[in-house]
């Protein structure tokens, strides 16, 4: 499909980086039917993000399916087939009207997510997956399905500085500067979820490292040459759905 002549090259870039990530999400596994959402903000001054339209199967979230929104909720463009989640919207647009460096915002409600998201010593430094969020992980009390507005304030109270809260008994929350960066901090934060619910199903003691060895880990993450990784993956990640581009980007 080519471009709409009324949405510009830049946002026509984003729909199309927004779909490929939805079908991502959808190919590791990591959607709930029709609900969580992920989102990206559009470059400019307007600070519009883009949503799914709500009722899409992530699998086949396409550029056109996505739904321009301003920080109050309404589409920019369209009408009743604009319908976006709600609670999609409170918890995204409380990140992205606090924190212009984090212009894609992920949320899932995984197996593993919510298992974690459940006990009640959180994220556990048992594993290299872990250690990347070793003291830079955030958590917010579950408050019922995030219909009020009010949340936000304490939502992003709850995060502070930090890219990727666990929501209690809900599931997780990341976000990075692109879709790559957000990607990638789903992608570790998950794996560290699933093998912190297989280790503590097998019964036996667990090994911790020292907290020297886990800061040092977790700084090795920040290291320089992280960005050229995290682009690396993103790609590869991408030759996953090269043969649904056409699809995606329509």
């Amino acid at each position: 499909m080519n471009r709409p002549e009324t949405i510009s090259a830049v946002e026509w870039q984003a729909r199309c980086e927004l779909a490929a990530l939805y079908r991502l999400i959808a190919h590791f596994r990591m959607t709930d039917l029709i609900d969580t959402h992920l989102t990206l903000r559009v470059p400019g001054p307007e600070h519009h993000f883009l949503i799914n339209r709500y009722g899409v199967l992530f699998d086949r979230m396409r550029a056109s399916d996505l739904v321009l929104i301003d920080q109050h909720g309404k589409a920019v463009r369209g009408g009743e087939e604009q319908r976006v989640n709600v609670a999609g919207f409170v918890i995204h647009s409380a990140v992205h009207m606090a924190r212009p460096d984090l212009m894609c915002v992920i949320h899932t409600h995984t197996a593993a997510g919510i298992a974690v998201s459940a006990q009640e010593q959180g994220l556990l430094p048992i594993s290299q997956h872990a250690l990347k969020f070793y003291d830079r992980l955030a958590y917010h009390t579950y408050e019922g399905i995030a219909f009020s507005l009010d949340e936000r304030e304490r939502l992003i109270a709850d995060l502070g500085p930090h890219k990727a809260m666990i929501l209690r008994n809900h599931g997780l929350l990341v976000g990075g500067g692109s879709v790559a960066k957000a990607f990638h901090e789903i992608h570790f934060l998950e794996r560290a979820c699933q093998a912190q619910v297989q280790a503590l199903a097998g019964g036996s003691t667990l090994v911790y490292p020292s907290k020297d060895v886990c800061e040092h880990t977790a700084r090795q993450f920040e290291g320089a040459n992280v960005d050229g990784i995290i682009e690396m993956a993103w790609e590869a990640a991408l030759t996953l759905i090269e043969d649904q581009r056409e699809s995606y980007c329509s």
